[in-house]
């Protein structure tokens, strides 16, 4: 049995991780650049965020045709429940991450652009509604500090101190 991630499902995951990074890094940067760029970051942010959104909502269809590889040795059940469930987590925190800054933005009436192209007001702009949305955005991305760092952390665990196959089935190359 093939004991790797499919090339399609292992270039997804590493892509997803430099949408997230970079994501990151607008919102995290953002006082680094100069005044007349502070646009064009948000921008970028908004674009790489709603890149997520769209790789992790393939990656969970891909998850469907494609089946896990086994992890050699195999783990205790506990254990494997755990990283299934934090895979969830994963998919479920930056589905609704993008959804929630998306919604900030829609109910502050700012508009996005993305690719160049500006996504029209489809909602109707409720600015009261902002910082409760956008003090969650804020929330759910702390936590994906946490649970990306547990889910990069349990790889390295596993790979330094268990030295079973976990991250090598995700590693590119052979």
């Amino acid at each position: 049995m093939k004991n790797r991630y499919s090339l399609l499902q292992i270039s997804l995951h590493w892509l997803t991780l430099l949408m997230i990074i970079l994501a990151y890094t607008m919102m995290l940067g953002r006082d680094y650049f100069p005044d007349d760029y502070r646009q064009l970051v948000r921008q970028l942010h908004y674009n790489f965020g709603l890149s997520v959104w769209l790789l992790v909502l393939i990656r969970i269809v891909i998850r469907h045709r494609y089946r896990t590889p086994p992890i050699t040795p195999p783990l205790p059940r506990w254990q494997a429940h755990v990283a299934t469930l934090t895979h969830w987590l994963l998919y479920l925190l930056f589905l609704s991450l993008p959804t929630l800054g998306f919604l900030t933005v829609m109910f502050a009436g700012r508009s996005i652009y993305l690719l160049g192209w500006e996504i029209p007001q489809f909602i109707t702009p409720h600015p009261e509604w902002r910082s409760g949305l956008r003090n969650t955005h804020e929330l759910v991305a702390t936590i994906g500090y946490y649970l990306v760092g547990l889910h990069a952390i349990a790889a390295l665990f596993h790979h330094y101190f268990i030295k079973d196959d976990t991250l090598k089935r995700m590693m590119p190359g052979k």
